[in-house]
């Protein structure tokens, strides 16, 4: 009697754990990387002041192996491990909801000195004025699918 091969993807827990390491990794590179620190993030987009372009190295490092990765794992699968397809963004249009957006995400990111995946990795971490930004981070996200339905 053959027994039917047992995948990973099939197992109930294996797409958490695979979501909860990649996102203990996520984390320690940011807090590793100093983007948890938001006197850094803020040096960092203070380029007419006091500009300390450490940041441009993450992020470039980090744009430049999530293009070559994607670039890769498209090429080699057709799904994901934990899932029956690759979710890719669909609209391609840069307009003025893209460009608002943006803005202000960029006024929120200097003013406080985080954006969500290090405000999240400070919440866990326990940094308490974190706490003020992470619920209206929700909030916004929140306030943002509301006045995005589908009328």
């Amino acid at each position: 009697m053959s027994a039917t091969p047992h995948t990973a993807s099939t197992h109930p827990w294996h797409g958490f754990l695979i979501a909860l390491g990649a996102g203990l990794f996520f984390g320690w590179g940011l807090a590793l990387s100093g983007m948890t620190d938001p006197l850094t993030v803020q040096a960092f987009l203070d380029v007419a002041g006091e500009w300390n372009p450490a940041l441009a190295f993450v992020m470039g490092g980090a744009v430049l192996m999530s293009l070559l990765g994607f670039q890769w794992l498209l090429k080699k699968r057709q799904a994901p491990i934990c899932g029956d397809v690759f979710h890719l963004p669909q609209n391609k249009a840069i307009d003025r909801r893209l460009l608002g957006g943006a803005l202000l995400f960029g006024i929120g990111w200097g003013l406080a000195g985080y954006c969500p995946g290090p405000a999240i990795t400070s919440l866990l971490a326990g940094n308490t004025e974190v706490w003020v930004f992470v619920p209206a981070m929700l909030a916004g996200a929140w306030l943002q699918r509301q006045t995005n339905r589908p009328r």
